[in-house]
């Protein structure tokens, strides 16, 4: 308040800082779910997004408002791109902007090539590399026209095999590959408004790897020089390093406990 004469007096608010922001794709559970808790604990509004888990969601925004933020649950799915450009609508609007946004959508299915059909090919690329580019399209005009002061980006879910190759799911790992060529075009694209990178998972204890038989996990734990294998929070703290690495974009970071170097 201000005094202006003798018998009137000027009121005003101080402005209120707007909270940062993040539309997280697929995070419902597993990866997705570790990386929009992650940022809601550490100060950030977070849209949650959905195909069919609302009660999986419910339990992620309620974790999320638990911690003092604003969570909203978005039901979408990324493959479709009329989908895909509503959710982006929908999270800024509900959030009051968009900051960043992390492309976590996915799925998986174990086939070999000779049982493979087109169909099943064409759908794992739908999800997997079209989601991705459709979100991040949708995406670009909000992160260009966000108000915070840090650098917006967009943070894309590659994995392991996009890089070793996998004999009994190809269509996955080419759908994964092209997430990475899709995030160093859009970091050239994007570049200097918004930055675009992409993690790497390998073997990560969530429900989409709980398939490996006993003996199988012992071999496959043999591989990894750490003597562990990941945790969806290994994931989302590489997430979080991301987001606020300024003069990081156009990379890919692995998060594999050294079972590929590359």
């Amino acid at each position: 308040m201000s005094i202006v004469g003798e018998n009137y007096y000027l009121w005003y608010l101080e402005p209120v800082a707007c909270m940062p922001t993040i539309l997280v794709t697929g995070s419902s559970r597993g990866i997705g779910r570790a990386i929009a808790e992650r940022f809601g604990s550490e100060g950030y509004d977070v849209a949650v997004n959905y195909r069919t888990s609302e009660d999986r969601a419910a339990e992620v925004v309620d974790r999320i408002e638990s911690q003092g933020r604003r969570a909203v649950a978005l039901q979408a799915d990324v493959s479709d791109p009329e989908e895909a450009a509503g959710l982006v609508e929908r999270a800024n609007s509900e959030l009051g902007g968009l900051d960043h946004v992390v492309n976590n959508a996915g799925i998986n299915q174990h086939k070999h090539t000779e049982e493979l059909t087109p169909e099943e090919f064409n759908r794992m690329l739908e999800v997997n590399t079209q989601g991705t580019f459709a979100v991040s399209k949708a995406a670009l005009p909000y992160l260009r026209d966000s108000s915070t002061d840090e650098c917006p980006s967009i943070i894309n879910l590659s994995s392991i095999l996009a890089f070793s190759g996998a004999a009994f799911e190809p269509h996955y790992a080419t759908s994964k590959m092209g997430v990475v060529a899709l995030t160093r075009s859009h970091a050239v694209e994007f570049a200097p408004d918004v930055r675009v990178n992409a993690l790497a998972p390998g073997h990560i204890d969530t429900d989409m790897t709980d398939w490996l038989p006993p003996e199988r996990e012992e071999e496959k734990l043999a591989e990894i020089p750490v003597g562990r294998f990941g945790h969806p929070e290994d994931v989302a703290q590489a997430a979080s390093y991301l987001r606020d690495a300024d003069f990081v974009t156009g990379e890919t970071i692995h998060i594999n406990g050294g079972e590929l170097m590359c």
